[in-house]
């Protein structure tokens, strides 16, 4: 079992080089970073996410989006899957011990049936709309979510339009970590928009990262 902390920053490709952005969301706090790259191929990024670990600070991880081969060759810290990406449990047997397996879920019936799978935390939504997703799921909103953490038996992390405004109010339904893109990636001073999420949400975000995975 894991223990996220609060802040799960994405480096999305879709708002620039994901080494750039990744950069600076370690310099604003963030201290889990998932790099994600819809755009780009396998090579590219590997390339990327070997560049993100070189820079990274040693307290921090570094999680790819489905690519469980990138996660391998780079040394990453583990791996987020989709629905239709490689099945969990698959993944858990090629990839290293301890390495950090999510798996997104839109709907209650998909996060329980993730509990069976050799998973560290599931992520749940789009809570709210988000226009990162050009084909998103439909939205659960804070009742959905609400009952995915009241059934789920592991860390949860809230995903799909979520700001510093309206963060306290997803982790009132009790998830873990929160993850963020536009609302962060958006401004022209990451860092600093980072910097300020953290401090916005002080009462709620960045606990500290530990893993017994």
């Amino acid at each position: 079992m894991i223990s996220l902390p609060r802040l799960y920053a994405i480096a999305d490709a879709a708002f620039g080089d994901p080494v750039l952005l990744a950069r600076q969301l370690f310099d604003g706090g963030a201290r889990l970073v998932q790099v994600r790259n819809k755009i780009s191929g396998a090579g590219e990024l590997l390339r990327q996410v070997q560049a993100i670990l070189e820079l990274a600070p040693e307290d921090c991880h570094v999680v790819v989006n489905d690519c469980v081969d990138v996660v391998l060759l780079s040394g990453a810290a583990g791996v987020h899957l989709g629905q239709s990406d490689l099945p969990a449990a698959k993944a858990r047997m090629i990839l290293p011990p301890h390495s950090i397996i999510g798996v997104s879920t839109h709907n209650l019936d998909q996060a329980l049936r993730c509990q069976t799978e050799p998973i560290d935390y599931i992520a749940a939504g789009p809570v709210f709309k988000t226009s990162t997703k050009t084909d998103a799921e439909p939205i659960i909103g804070l009742d959905g979510l609400r009952e995915i953490c009241a059934r789920v038996k592991m860390p949860v992390v809230a995903i799909g339009g979520i700001t510093r405004q309206n963060a306290a109010d997803v982790f009132e339904c009790g998830v873990s970590s929160a993850a963020v893109i536009s609302d962060l990636l958006k401004f022209e001073d990451v860092a600093r928009r980072t910097a300020d999420w953290l401090r916005y949400n002080s009462n709620v975000c960045q606990s500290p990262w530990t893993s017994t995975s």
